[in-house]
């Protein structure tokens, strides 16, 4: 921010759902809600979007016509206080696409792509969120310095509420659940 600038006064008091519901796309557009209060995310760069099509575009052939798997767009983890997150992919219930908002109990699959800056929240913070509003399925992507990624596959224990580690895959993902598919990161 230059000098002068100030933010908003929306970006520091608490948001109810029915007001987030009622801001236009274009303000909600890189930001999350966490526990009522906006939470910027920094842009994304190129290659963790092209890791994010990557992964949505092979997760959508996977999973037939019942499922669809898409980019940036909210998943309202609970109301009050609100807490709504944009995963990086979302693998959705195909026959929800029109329900707004995207609740829990439609999605499958949530995947996280790792930057700087988003690690504590990525590892840790979300993984808890979505483990504890029961969603099956996390996979968390790393981009390695050698420009492998990573991807680390979590299964919910649905009695506890919480993630046991699953595969963890370096370039090409082989996964067997939720569904078979294979996508090689390595070209991204």
């Amino acid at each position: 921010m230059t000098a002068g600038m100030t933010t908003p006064a929306w970006m520091h008091e608490q948001i109810a759902a029915e007001q987030y519901d009622s801001w236009p796309e274009e303000r909600c557009a890189g930001i999350e809600i966490v526990d009522g209060m906006v939470v910027v995310n920094p842009r994304p760069s190129k290659r963790h979007n092209r890791l994010a099509r990557l992964l949505a575009n092979a997760l959508e052939a996977a999973g037939g016509p019942d499922w669809n798997a898409d980019t940036d767009f909210d998943v309202r983890l609970q109301g009050i206080p609100l807490t709504n997150r944009r995963p990086d992919v979302v693998v959705y219930r195909a026959d929800t696409i029109d329900i707004t908002p995207t609740r829990p109990e439609h999605v499958l699959l949530v995947v996280e792509v790792v930057s700087p800056g988003s690690e504590t929240t990525d590892r840790v913070v979300k993984a808890d969120q979505y483990a504890k509003a029961a969603i099956a399925f996390y996979w968390r992507v790393e981009q390695s310095v050698t420009g492998v990624p990573l991807v680390y596959t979590y299964v919910l224990d649905p009695a506890t509420r919480t993630y046991r580690d699953g595969d963890v895959f370096t370039g090409v993902v082989k996964a067997a659940v939720p569904f078979a598919v294979e996508i090689d990161l390595g070209r991204a």
